[in-house]
């Protein structure tokens, strides 16, 4: 396995089956030109099979931290480490920009995330409900 930082939206376009969706080029060249978005992709034996892609957050009174926005790995490529071996990726990329720290959103009966999390070492913070404001594009 091999764990690239995707640095073109060529990259994102040969790994969209990773997405919820078709990697739109706008999109991700706006993804990749902003400052502390990252996206990174596992390749076996040259096919993509897993990504994580992470936000910095930084804040007055905090300084700056990780957010794990998304991990997923193919279904042919599950329990093989990939999704350990992104999260941690990540979580060393961080640690490299000064990152205080790293969080992530997950459901609670995502048994397969949470799993993942934990044995990349996350520690569970406790309850997290979350709120949205869908805008159309």
């Amino acid at each position: 396995m091999d764990i690239r930082r995707a640095r073109t939206p060529a990259e994102l376009t040969a790994a969209e089956s990773l997405f919820d969706g078709p990697a739109r080029e706008e999109w991700s060249e706006r993804f990749l030109a902003a400052p502390g978005h990252l996206l990174l992709i596992a390749y076996v034996d040259g096919v993509p099979a897993g990504m994580v892609s992470g936000v910095e957050m930084t804040h007055p009174d905090k300084g700056t931290e990780m957010c794990l926005y998304e991990l997923s790995v193919d279904e042919g490529y599950r329990r093989r480490g990939i999704g350990r071996a992104l999260t941690l990726a990540l979580a060393d990329e961080a640690k490299a920009r000064g990152c205080y720290g790293m969080w992530v959103g997950v459901d609670t009966d995502n048994e397969p995330a949470l799993a993942t999390y934990t044995s990349a070492g996350a520690r569970d913070e406790g309850v997290f409900t979350m709120r949205g404001w869908p805008f159309t594009p």
